[in-house]
């Protein structure tokens, strides 16, 4: 884990938890990790190398130990944001966007590939809903009950924990092995 990134610094900690799952008497647990600091409306073009490189690093760090800890097919880290960035530049970085790409790592996930449909990214474009703002293809809810399907909730507790899932035509993306 890379010292002094505070991502990896917490990421580190929960591999600890994770490796005394047994000593606490857990047999599932759910961690939640909050970052700022990605919000580049300014200096984006020397932040955002930066950024990346510490999300790869810290991410890399944390599924190796759960390689190490022999539990990956076991642990699935996912990534979240509350918003994307737009396609257009302010001058210095990009301003509030809708749509964003998010990550599911883990031995349980059947990566290598995109989940959802790919829009158009292009300024103009019938996916542009103005100033380079993407409009989404994909709800969280959908993300989210396919996590939750794959850590053992029935479809009854799935449609009520995400009771806007019923407005799209997949509840399941299909990016979780059974």
């Amino acid at each position: 884990f890379q010292q002094g990134s505070r991502l990896a610094g917490m990421l580190r900690m929960i591999a600890h938890l994770i490796a005394a799952r047994e000593t606490l008497g857990m047999s599932r647990q759910i961690f939640f990790v909050g970052i700022g600091d990605y919000d580049t409306h300014g200096d984006q073009v020397n932040r955002y190398p930066v950024l990346m490189r510490e999300l790869n690093h810290a991410l890399t760090s944390f599924y190796d130990a759960t390689v190490e800890l022999g539990v990956s097919d076991r642990v699935t880290t996912v990534t979240a944001s509350d918003f994307g960035r737009t396609l257009t530049s302010n001058g210095d970085g990009t301003d509030h966007g809708w749509g964003s790409h998010q990550m599911v790592i883990g031995d349980a996930v059947m990566g290598g590939r995109i989940f959802g449909t790919m829009p158009d990214l292009a300024i103009g474009s019938n996916d542009d809903i103005g100033e380079g703002r993407i409009i989404p293809t994909t709800s969280v809810d959908q993300y989210a009950a396919t996590l939750a399907r794959w850590y053992g909730l029935t479809p009854s507790q799935i449609a009520e924990t995400f009771p806007a899932l019923a407005n799209f035509n997949e509840a399941d993306l299909g990016f979780m092995q059974s």
